[in-house]
């Protein structure tokens, strides 16, 4: 088998979107190769990856592949070897018919890049088959009176074989009356033609039998047979005349079965039975004999098939006109079929790809071939798809088309695209071709997790039980699959002395937020962290989110008493003067609460009295005020405790218990107002001047043994003289009382306290008295 190249430049136009677009076909040397038909499957053809100039590990990677023109399987590549091999037994009498050469087209498609490589097969003929008259036997009527020399028409045998596989002589049985002359028609068909050698004579013999026998070009040749009969007739010496040598006609292709063609006319001056005419095909092939029907008494040709131009594009008819006499005349019809627009255009698809990637522009998604059977504008064809999709059709070579992405595909937008590819042809009317495919779009890990918030509050009540659930952060994503699986995790705090990973933990799964230990309003109020989200994409991709944990106060500190301190090595005595009136201060019960809100809010109350009904403790301050004047009668020590209580839920309390001595000549009877107290300072005065003075009157002569009495008297009574002192706080207070937020003050409730506490009457009260009291007591000591 021999391999032969030579180029077919051609060019064709496309229309794309209504507008016409030049496509030149792509620069490839198109091949001829040649196969006998008949040849077993399987069988050689030609080494494409050598003609190509490629290796076959190229042909496997780009996809190579054999398309026929008539999408008919007749070839097949081994991307192993490179081999072009038959799929299947070739008949090159059914592929082609009558048609030589037998040329079958084919393009082999390379991808990435796009490549187009034409070839042609031509099918050789083998003589595989015989000639074939139409009748097994024919008649001739021939005058007696016929001149050597006169010739007779006989009707030609058939043989699907073409070139010199074809008819290429005729012979007649051995006689002495005739030989057979073979004729050439203007296409090269021969066709057989009876010579009359010698006068017959009707009365010496007025029939003859003959064996006619065509013979092929074959090696060896084929033959095939068929007897004439001769009747020798009395003299008939008018032959009929057609009135035309040569018809041609123009059919339709759609034209429906019954339809005249033609009506050929021939005459004869004869009259009787040598006037009568007979018509008849004298050639007829079975292509014809099967698509027209002759009358042969009128010579209607008229359809008995449909025509198709796509098939045949015209036929030749030879149609004989004979007398009763048996002389003949003939001519020949010409019937040129004319296309319609009667064929849809065609749409194969040769490659589809889905799904494609988001975030991938150009990508090609399909490979396919568009082709109309019709000729001229019926096989002008337009290729388009839908305006409001992000694809583009590209024209190739061949009527190629490849449908690509027009720009970056979003998934999270549209995951599936439907496409309608429209191909319509610009014949009268217009046919179309409409193909869908869907293409998916599968998803590339380009979006983030989306917190549904950028920072989140949560509370949790101070005291809980550890491992709660204190609440959960949440986040999506628009991608899909692994690409939008979230994980969810802790990230270092900003602040390295919070120790998050001892107070917090996150479910990675759903996000869920856990105390890990019990948490202490007091000692930690609030803190802060940052939870991250990350996809399970690659390269993975995150978000962050701010989380605020606010501790709320539970009532769990119950009051603590900072005035008068309760653990000292003495109890506290308050001196009140027997002439105080009622509502003197006598002193005022300072508390605290490490609590908040309302736990903190303090209420005073007092709970024992040695003397109920003379003492009062105001609720909201704590102040403790006699509620009536004193008297004579009234006992001299009184023991008083003191109620604190917040107001919680369950509220919380502290008591404390208060010594009050009352005595006489004391101090003044009531507390002045503010206004007053600049007027009753001086007669305060004398009175602090005359206890002065009565200690230093003590007499002159013994004030150094008195000095050293009272000196010895002080160190030895220095626990009695502590008793009448009443201690003073000092720091550190209680780690509790302490104000946890770094500001560096006590809690709402002391500061309110202390505001109280601090007023110009009751600073100036307490100073007066504590001087006073001591003065008292030295003096008592040293009497």
């Amino acid at each position: 088998m021999e391999a032969g190249g030579e180029r077919f430049p051609k060019q064709r136009q496309v229309l794309i979107l209504f507008l016409l677009l030049g496509v030149a076909l792509a620069g490839w040397e198109s091949r001829r190769y040649f196969v006998m038909e008949e040849t077993e499957s399987g069988s050689f053809v030609a080494n494409l990856a050598k003609d190509l100039g490629l290796g076959v590990e190229e042909l496997a990677a780009r996809e190579a592949r054999v398309v026929s023109e008539d999408n008919e399987p007749w070839l097949q590549l081994d991307l192993q070897t490179g081999e072009l091999i038959l799929s299947e037994k070739l008949d090159r009498e059914e592929m082609c018919g009558p048609t030589d050469p037998c040329v079958m087209h084919f393009q082999v498609l390379l991808k990435k890049p796009l490549r187009v490589f034409r070839g042609e097969l031509l099918v050789r003929d083998i003589n595989d088959h015989s000639p074939e008259f139409p009748e097994r036997e024919m008649t001739l009527k021939i005058l007696e009176t016929s001149p050597p020399g006169t010739v007779f028409p006989l009707k030609t045998a058939q043989d699907w074989d073409v070139g010199k596989n074809n008819i290429q002589n005729y012979n007649i049985s051995h006689n002495s009356y005739f030989h057979v002359s073979t004729r050439n028609w203007g296409d090269g068909r021969k066709y057989p033609e009876l010579v009359l050698d010698k006068e017959l004579d009707r009365e010496e013999q007025a029939e003859l039998r003959l064996t006619l026998t065509a013979l092929d070009g074959g090696s060896p040749p084929r033959s095939g047979t068929a007897q004439v009969r001769i009747l020798v007739l009395d003299v008939n010496d008018n032959a009929p005349e057609f009135a035309q040598t040569h018809y041609q006609v123009q059919v339709p292709e759609n034209s429906p079965v019954g339809t005249l063609v033609v009506k050929v006319s021939a005459r004869d001056l004869d009259t009787g039975t040598n006037g009568e005419i007979s018509y008849s095909l004298f050639y007829s092939s079975q292509e014809i004999s099967t698509t027209f029907e002759l009358s042969s008494i009128s010579g209607e040709v008229r359809l008995i098939k449909k025509l198709d131009f796509e098939t045949i594009s015209s036929y030749e008819l030879y149609i004989d006109a004979s007398d009763g006499g048996g002389l003949s005349g003939k001519c020949s019809v010409s019937i040129e079929v004319m296309d319609v627009n009667d064929n849809s255009p065609e749409l194969t698809i040769s490659s589809l790809t889905s799904p494609i990637p988001e975030n991938s522009p150009e990508t090609e998604v399909a490979l396919f071939r568009i082709r109309d059977r019709d000729s001229g504008d019926n096989g002008r064809m337009t290729c388009s798809i839908q305006n409001d999709l992000p694809f583009l059709l590209k024209p190739s070579a061949e009527n190629f088309y490849t449908l690509v992405t027009n720009g970056a595909l979003d998934r999270e937008s549209k995951a599936q695209y439907n496409i309608t590819i429209t191909v319509t042809d610009m014949g009268t009317p217009r046919l179309k071709t409409e193909h869908n495919i869907t293409v998916l779009v599968s998803d590339v890990n380009d979006n983030a997790p989306a917190f549904t918030q950028t920072s989140y509050t949560l509370s949790v009540r101070e005291n809980n039980s550890p491992a709660l659930h204190i609440g959960s952060v949440r986040a999506t994503d628009r991608d899909a699959g692994t690409n939008a699986q979230v994980t969810y995790s802790l990230l270092p705090p900003l602040d390295a002395h919070v120790p998050l990973a001892s107070l917090v933990s996150i479910n990675p799964d759903n996000g869920h937020l856990f105390a890990l230990r019990s948490l202490d309003y007091e000692a930690l109020r609030a803190f802060e962290f940052r939870v991250g989200a990350a996809d399970r994409g690659s390269p993975a991709l995150s978000s962050q989110a701010l989380v605020r944990v606010l501790v709320v106060d539970d009532n769990d500190n119950a009051p603590f008493v900072l005035y008068p301190l309760q653990n000292a090595s003495a109890p506290c005595t308050e001196l009140v003067p027997r002439a105080a009136e009622a509502g003197y201060l006598v002193t005022k019960v300072v508390a605290v609460d490490g609590d908040s809100g309302q736990n903190a809010w303090l209420s005073y109350q007092l709970l024992k009295a040695t003397e109920p009904g003379l003492f009062g403790v105001w609720a909201h301050n704590g102040e403790v005020r006699t509620a009536r004047l004193l008297s004579e009668r009234d006992a001299a020590k009184h023991r008083l405790v003191v109620l604190v209580k917040d107001n919680g839920e369950p509220p919380l309390s502290a008591s404390v218990t208060l010594h009050v001595l009352l005595v006489d000549g004391f101090s003044q009877p009531y507390l002045p107002a503010p206004e007053a107290e600049a007027a009753d300072a001086a007669p305060a005065a004398p009175l602090t001047v005359y206890l002065v003075v009565a200690l230093a009157s003590v007499s002159s002569l013994f004030v150094l043994s008195v000095l050293v009495f009272v000196a010895v008297r002080l160190c030895r009574r220095g626990g009695v003289a502590s008793v009448s002192r009443c201690s003073v706080p000092e720091g550190p207070f209680p780690g509790h009382l302490v104000d946890v937020s770094g500001t560096g003050t006590l809690s709402q409730s002391y500061q309110y306290e202390e505001r109280t506490l601090s007023g110009t009457s009751d600073c100036s009260l307490f100073l007066e008295r504590k001087m006073a009291r001591e003065l008292f007591l030295e003096a008592s000591l040293s009497s």
